[in-house]
């Protein structure tokens, strides 16, 4: 259902049809996806007379929680400027991306960032809708949203995970490879039924909450490891070596076939991670 700001922002986008196509669909889409996040963060009654600095600096930390690339946050500010500007408040944005603590874009390093589940600190929590969630993130290499918002009676599908409550509503299949990843769907069914591993008594904003808490008593920082240990054991799975950030050889060094499976594996990992570039994924498996 649309809300009165994105109704209001709809009116905008059409007197001012700037740049190409492709542009105006892009713009259009960073900025209805700001209208959702922010209702989801609960901000309510939101117009564009009273859109100010502290929307936006919510809206860049809920992206740098989620783990987007600096990259991807500052193109989505450069929408942010381009509405601010059209509505008359140039100065709600800043023309620097620092100064909203948005950092560089990073590049490869090679550096390894791959977290491990340790079971002792997992219990701590005392938590099963919390216990699932990083044991499926881990397994299966889901984003946060992804482990809280799955809902495995539909998910399952025999031989892999469909997802569908997406970064960016792009659906995609996990594959179900070990034993112990199908104890663990089956175990968590049992008692999850239907629901998502979100406390039918929770918003999903209140449960990242407890999420991030958790990660914090488990020294995980956001729990983003998790994936890149997830993308490190499936590049050994699917070439037979460790990935450069994993200690492996780098890619200059590889033979000619070994170049191959590097290629074929970046892509399947590309796809299981949810990711549309490999350029991306090399920031967990290095080069």
């Amino acid at each position: 259902m649309a809300t009165n700001f994105f109704y209001q922002i709809t009116r905008v986008l059409n007197r001012n049809p700037d740049g190409s196509k492709a542009t105006q669909a892009e713009r259009k889409k960073i900025l209805k996806l700001a209208d959702k996040q922010l209702r989801e963060l609960n901000v309510r009654k939101l117009e564009l007379r009273n859109l100010g600095r502290k929307h936006i600096e919510k809206l860049v930390t809920h992206w740098q929680d989620q783990g987007l690339a600096a990259g991807t946050i500052k193109t989505r500010m450069t929408h942010l400027r381009w509405l601010s500007e059209k509505i008359g408040k140039p100065g709600l944005v800043p023309k620097s991306n620092a100064s909203l603590g948005i950092e560089n874009r990073k590049y490869v390093t090679n550096q390894n960032k791959a977290r491990f589940l340790v079971n002792s600190k997992l219990a701590t929590l005392n938590d099963r809708y919390l216990d699932a969630s990083f044991r499926l993130q881990a397994a299966f290499g889901l984003r946060r949203e992804e482990c809280m918002k799955v809902q495995l009676h539909l998910a399952d599908r025999g031989d892999h995970l469909h997802l569908v409550k997406t970064k960016g509503a792009r659906p995609r299949d996990v594959p179900i490879r070990t034993l112990e990843q199908r104890q663990l769907i089956d175990e968590v069914k049992k008692w999850v039924g239907d629901s998502s591993l979100i406390p039918e008594n929770a918003k999903y904003v209140s449960q990242m909450k407890r999420y991030e808490r958790a990660c914090i008593k488990m020294g995980l920082d956001k729990a983003h490891g998790l994936r890149h240990a997830y993308a490190h054991q499936r590049y050994f799975e699917l070439t037979g070596f460790n990935a450069p950030a994993a200690g492996g050889p780098s890619t200059k060094a590889l033979t000619r076939e070994d170049k191959q499976r590097d290629f074929e594996a970046r892509m399947v990992i590309t796809e299981e991670l949810g990711h549309g570039r490999e350029e991306v994924t090399a920031v967990y498996l290095g080069r």
